[in-house]
């Protein structure tokens, strides 16, 4: 069977210029429609009902009204009247994503980001409403899923989606980072500013200068801890394409066939351990957009070996 693959038109909202290259979504799209073994289908949307699982109703509103501006703006987007509709869309394909694989060959994509640094109440850091764990509460609430993992390997830490882990114990979250994050602020350095553990949050920084091999030493340490309080009933991983040491944020040594290798050992734990796993893009910002691209196709490549 072919992968599953995610994707809509509607996941860009207009933005205007900025540092967030959001039509990576149609280019990776595009690259993934000339290969074999993928098929690219189109979600749908989420509801209010599912945001509102996660997020605060007056965060909801201002995201769909513009108003308060400084609320709506509060993930560093410029607000439209289209970006509530995006980020419902982009939802739907993480949850689409993540039935697929459930229910096909467990595995499947989708081509947006899972949004990991929304918190309850506002967005930061690019990332409007909470994706990941916006669909994990819907697979909950629908009886398909008891728990859940996420794993985050963009370069920033997921300090959204720890803060909603802390209340949710059949959640566990791993983030293994090269830039801390905290109240919509980067921090580039992991040796001064690090996050801490918690129950049911995990932090693992790593070091700068950090290269393939070494990266994939701290994964392989890190990996069991998805399996610490039983296999989950389903894992999301966040694919981030900012690591790459070409990115501006990024102080990592790592190049193209460090993160593909990264992609395949992420992979090929969930299929030995026979945990379904649904991926999202993430991060990248190099001024080649072609870059970004590269990594997040070699992402679906990498998917293809290992369950194709």
């Amino acid at each position: 069977m072919k992968i599953p693959i995610y994707h809509d038109p509607g996941f860009e909202a207009p933005l205007g210029e900025h540092i967030m290259p959001i039509r990576k979504f149609a280019l990776v799209a595009a690259e993934l429609a000339k290969l074999d073994g993928f098929d690219l289908r189109r979600p749908d949307s989420v509801s209010e009902e599912d945001f509102l699982r996660v997020h605060t109703r007056d965060y909801l509103r201002a995201v769909q009204t513009g108003q308060p501006l400084a609320l709506a703006e509060s993930q560093k987007f410029p607000w439209s009247p289209e970006l509530y509709a995006s980020v419902a869309l982009t939802s739907g394909g993480l949850v689409a994503a993540s039935l697929a694989a459930l229910n096909e060959i467990g595995v499947a994509g989708a081509l947006a980001s899972g949004f990991h640094h929304a918190c309850p109440t506002h967005g930061e850091g690019f990332c409007t409403f909470n994706g990941l764990v916006v669909s994990l509460e819907k697979l909950r609430a629908a009886g398909t899923i008891r728990t859940a993992a996420v794993l985050d390997m963009d370069l920033h830490y997921g300090n959204g989606t720890a803060i909603l882990a802390e209340s949710r114990d059949w959640l566990f979250a791993l983030s293994i980072y090269g830039n801390d994050y905290w109240e919509n602020v980067p921090y580039r350095d992991v040796d001064i500013v690090r996050h801490p553990a918690g129950p049911n949050h995990n932090s693992v920084p790593l070091p700068n200068g950090a290269d393939g091999p070494q990266m994939l030493e701290i994964l392989e340490a890190s990996l069991p801890r998805l399996l610490d309080r039983g296999r989950p009933d389903i894992l999301l991983y966040q694919a981030g394409a900012d690591p790459l040491r070409d990115d501006p944020y990024s102080p990592l040594d790592l190049g193209h066939d460090d993160l593909f290798a990264r992609d395949r050992r992420v992979f090929a734990f969930a299929r030995e351990h026979g945990i379904p796993i649904a991926w999202v893009l993430a991060g990248g910002y190099t001024k080649d957009t072609s870059q970004v691209v590269r990594v997040h196709v070699n992402t679906a490549l990498a998917a293809r070996e290992i369950f194709g």
